[in-house]
């Protein structure tokens, strides 16, 4: 599902128009960047949790070539699935 069909679909379930769901989508898009580029975890109830986790510095190794490369280290956002959508899944 992107993000166009996410809108159909919350658009389908309430008596909002395309237009007010694709605002409020896109602030809450919005509102979990901003809560991530400043290190605040991001917690949705029965759904999961967004995080930013480092990455450290480590050797790879370049598929073309095979020559190693030391490949920096980098912030990675990252999502932990709540217990209750992963049983939800798993039905």
């Amino acid at each position: 599902m992107n993000k166009s069909q996410l809108i159909d679909a919350v658009k389908q379930k309430t008596d909002l128009t395309k237009k007010d769901v694709e605002l409020v989508v896109s602030t809450v898009f919005e509102s979990m960047e901003e809560a991530l580029i400043t290190g605040d975890k991001v917690a949705i109830a029965g759904f999961g949790t967004f995080a930013v986790r480092e990455r450290a510095e480590r050797r790879g190794r370049n598929p073309k070539t095979q020559e190693e490369i030391v490949v920096p280290r980098a912030k990675v956002p990252v999502f932990r699935p709540f217990k209750t959508l992963k049983e939800a899944i798993d039905k």
